[in-house]
């Protein structure tokens, strides 16, 4: 019997996530778009920021975001590395607090302001409660981090359009979840003047039924469900102890182990 970890929700081996920081006021028709073309979304937010000139107000967070993910970046937006380790925690744990008292669920990521971090702020986050953290190093491919807590994504959003071709043409030879990620700012659409890349983006890869469309945070549960799945010594019996219904490949066909729930093959 082989076994694949090659399938997000569905059996679909591609997911798509996108990432935007600081919560500016093109927020507001960049979320517009999205939602036109079903594609979902993390938005990075500095609390100490919202409700001034720019910047989206703190009342319309939880409705502006629905059906995306809010997630820290935190209150000021500091070089982290370059302040003491109690005001990394400060900055961390209230931006969380703060934004949380918004949308009224965990709020477990971030984005590094800067996109900047050392080994003593990663290391920290750990114990913040922090799950995942975006850089801004664009790897150019599709894979998976190694590392939740730097995980650089695939490009900027001024290249999505070029990266989401090279990602709808991807021909699955090799059985592997595939993440196309991008990230950017809101407010950069309006200052190029490129707001078309949505549109073009939105055209080419929304709507479709083989990716996976995905908040940050739902990519990182979703993965670490499905590393805790447990299997007896010839593989044929599977326990998924997660409440999240996970799908692999058994001998090549997709296999839906229910959250909870044991699997015979």
């Amino acid at each position: 019997m082989r076994i694949q970890y090659d399938r997000f929700p569905n059996g679909a081996k591609k997911a798509l996530t996108l990432s935007f920081d600081d919560g500016r006021e093109y927020d507001r028709k960049l979320v517009k778009k999205l939602n036109e073309y079903g594609i979902r979304g993390t938005f990075h937010l500095n609390s100490g920021t919202l409700g001034k000139d720019g910047y989206i107000d703190p009342s319309e967070v939880a409705s502006l975001y629905r059906g995306h993910e809010v997630s820290a970046h935190t209150v000021d937006h500091p070089f982290l590395e370059q302040i003491p380790i109690e005001q990394v925690v400060e900055q961390v744990v209230e931006d969380r607090k703060a934004l949380e008292a918004l949308v009224h669920y965990p709020i477990k990521g971030m984005s590094y302001p800067f996109g900047t971090y050392s080994e003593q702020v990663t290391g920290l986050l750990r114990y913040v409660g922090m799950e995942y953290a975006r850089t801004v190093n664009s790897h150019g491919s599709f894979h998976k981090p190694d590392d939740w807590l730097r995980w650089h994504p695939t490009c900027h959003h001024k290249e999505m359009v070029d990266y989401a071709e090279k990602f709808m043409d991807m021909r699955q030879i090799f059985s592997r979840m595939t993440i196309l990620y991008v990230w950017g700012h809101s407010y950069e659409f309006e200052n190029d003047r490129n707001w078309d890349l949505v549109d073009r983006f939105g055209d080419m890869i929304g709507g479709r039924n083989d990716i996976w469309y995905a908040t940050n945070a739902e990519i990182y549960a979703y993965c670490s469900a499905l590393d805790q799945l447990r299997f007896s010594a010839d593989s044929r019996m599977i326990h998924n102890p997660s409440a999240l219904n996970v799908w692999i490949s058994a001998d090549g066909e997709p296999l839906e182990i229910k959250g909870g729930q044991m699997a015979r093959l």
